[in-house]
């Protein structure tokens, strides 16, 4: 058996993707979070937080040995060659990660959930086909505020850092949307992608 067909599920925050992720893995689909292998490698003990300590400083790691994560954000937001250096260290962990468990998945598809697809030549190239789970900006602001208690401002702020929603749809083979639908709704949604595995609906 060839390798498996690599599905792309990305989508901007407050989207649902991971709502259609969690979904894909209830159908059988085996998924690869790439935010989970980024979070794991800036933990306590992670391969990334001696890198990290060395191009930033201590004052990036907390007293139990793992990121900082808040001090982090603040210094990417305000200064994008530091973006730059954190990306450079974690992203090539998260790739051999990735392409490890691409490797050893023994299932015809594999759904690799990817943040920063759309942003990412590299991440790119390591799909046959992407889906974009979709909502209009405003939704996007809405659910953000209401899941994390962000004022609109700072969602805004994160939403600039992102792929546009037309660069997304541009990029997409397949389109799942996610706009004021219902759960019931959206399963159909993903079953049917799902059982087409990527080809257009």
């Amino acid at each position: 058996m060839g390798r498996p067909l690599r599905i792309g599920l990305t989508g901007g925050i407050g989207s649902g993707k991971s709502t259609v992720a969690a979904m894909l893995a209830a159908l059988g689909a085996t998924v690869v979070d790439a935010d989970a292998i980024s979070r794991a490698s800036t933990a306590a003990g992670g391969a990334a937080i001696e890198p990290i300590r060395q191009a930033f400083g201590d004052a990036f790691i907390t007293p139990a040995g793992a990121l900082d994560r808040d001090r982090m954000r603040a210094r990417v937001f305000s200064d994008g060659d530091a973006k730059a250096r954190l990306e450079a260290i974690v992203h090539p962990l998260v790739r051999a990660e990735i392409d490890r468990r691409i490797a050893a998945c023994t299932a015809d598809a594999i759904v690799l959930d990817l943040p920063l697809l759309v942003e990412s030549a590299a991440w790119r190239q390591r799909c046959d086909r992407v889906w974009v789970v979709d909502c209009a900006p405003e939704t996007q602001i809405r659910r953000v505020m209401a899941r994390n208690g962000w004022p609109r401002e700072q969602v805004l702020a994160v939403l600039a850092q992102q792929a546009g929603r037309a660069q997304r749809l541009a990029a997409a083979d397949v389109v799942i949307d996610n706009d004021d639908v219902d759960l019931d709704t959206l399963r159909e949604r993903v079953r049917r992608a799902w059982e087409a595995r990527g080809l257009p609906l």
